[in-house]
């Protein structure tokens, strides 16, 4: 379900099973090379009726909001298999004062924080906080409802931009870190970390986005540092759900920031990150589709990984992401792929034999190489024969990884 990069990378990684029949809607004309894409229906029961009509053995969801939506609650009420959490469990990302809150109640790690409902609460609020501020909205925002106040008069005019309803965040200083588990609501099975580039522009400037770019590398973080992210954050996670009533099963994805103090929990999501999903599922060796089952109730499984790293690079419309413009014939997407690399299709359609940009975040160029440093050069060689009027991109994904293990910081761990 979806027609995003992630669902692209999903649908192409599935794609390379045997004898596995794929039907996305509504898919991208990425997606369509590898599956049959089909009309995405108007309401949660219309996916139901598709899946059935198509005899899908398992259905994988993409959005977030169709899961905060209770898609999941209406294919457990017809039987049928889901990757996804239950909607009351969906309030991990739906909510961030309820997720603030849980995290509170499981004594996960988390930054000191207030919740508030109303502008003036917020207003009222500031003085309990030194500067830089970080201003959340409380509902879904497409990974773009997160301001850091550097001011007071930017933390006034985030609060009444995001709000009423929402939390007010100390900063955190440390390096940001995707970690992201398949969970059956009693375990998970950990995917490789991962490190997204949310700021639109190089050197993590610009306004916050969907997401620029991410890479993927055994050395983000030490062996030590994932048991310690498992034991204190992803299993106590799933535990405090369960005893709630609400087990989590599908993607748990922890947005992590790791501190000089050990990791803490900026945020949860329910689903694949994008664009992570793109490095993660291309350095995937096998076991993906075994770990979807093992979500849905399936037996226990394990992933393999390629050593090579992987870089995304996010090629943009012009004027994403504010109010990016659509329509823009792309050109050069096969010569990118003659290089070895995999263009994930985010935000195109077909249109008169041409395919054209229909969303902010356009595609996701993505390749592997036999050290970081590769990958970037293999990734951004690629990216330099597309062109379409008005694309943009950062210049920089993965540097911070280099500059990180250049200078001697060296993170040595399997990476799962």
């Amino acid at each position: 379900m979806g027609g995003g990069g992630r669902e692209h990378a999903i649908a192409w990684r599935l794609a390379q099973y045997p004898n596995v029949e794929l039907v996305a809607a509504p898919g991208n004309p990425g997606i369509a090379q590898v599956a049959r894409c089909v009309a995405a229906p108007k309401a949660i029961p219309g996916y139901a009726e598709l899946a059935k009509a198509e005899k899908v053995d398992l259905t994988v969801v993409g959005p977030e909001a169709t899961l905060v939506a209770g898609i999941a609650d209406e294919f457990a009420r017809q039987g049928m298999r889901l990757v996804g959490p239950t909607q009351a469990a969906a309030q991990l990302e739906g909510s961030k004062i309820f997720a603030k809150e849980f995290f509170q109640r499981a004594g996960i790690p988390t930054a000191r924080s207030v919740q508030v409902s109303t502008l003036q609460e917020a207003l009222d609020n500031i003085k309990c906080f030194s500067l830089p501020l970080v201003v959340k909205a409380d509902g879904l925002a497409a990974g773009k409802g997160v301001i850091i106040a550097q001011t007071l008069d930017e933390a006034q005019r985030a609060i009444h931009l995001l709000g009423p309803r929402l939390v007010l965040e100390e900063f955190l200083e440390g390096e940001e870190v995707s970690f992201i588990g398949i969970a059956n609501g009693i375990d998970l099975i950990p995917l490789a970390p991962a490190q997204d580039h949310k700021r639109a522009g190089d050197g993590d400037t610009g306004p916050n986005t969907g997401g620029m770019g991410a890479y993927s590398d055994g050395r983000i973080l030490t062996t030590n540092e994932i048991r310690v992210v498992r034991d204190s954050i992803m299993l106590p996670a799933l535990e405090h759900m369960a005893r709630e009533g609400t087990p989590f099963r599908g993607f748990l994805y922890a947005g992590l920031m790791m501190t000089a103090h050990g990791p803490k929990i900026l945020e949860f999501n329910v689903r694949l990150g994008d664009p992570e999903t793109q490095a993660l599922l291309h350095r995937i060796d096998s076991g993906f589709l075994e770990a979807l089952q093992f979500a849905a109730g399936g037996p226990a499984a394990k992933l393999t990984w390629k050593p090579d790293p992987s870089v995304c690079v996010v090629m943009a419309a012009k004027n994403y992401p504010q109010t990016p413009e659509l329509g823009a014939v792309i050109h050069g997407i096969e010569a990118a792929e003659q290089t070895g690399a995999t263009v994930f299709h985010a935000g195109t359609e077909k249109r008169n034999g041409q395919i054209v940009t229909s969303g902010g975040r356009v595609l996701g160029v993505t390749a592997a190489g036999p050290t970081l440093d590769a990958a970037i050069h293999h990734a951004y060689d690629a990216v330099s024969k597309i062109h379409f009027d008005g694309m943009h991109y950062r210049h920089d994904i993965g540097v911070k990884g280099l500059k990180r293990w250049s200078s001697g910081n060296l993170h040595v761990g399997t990476g799962v």
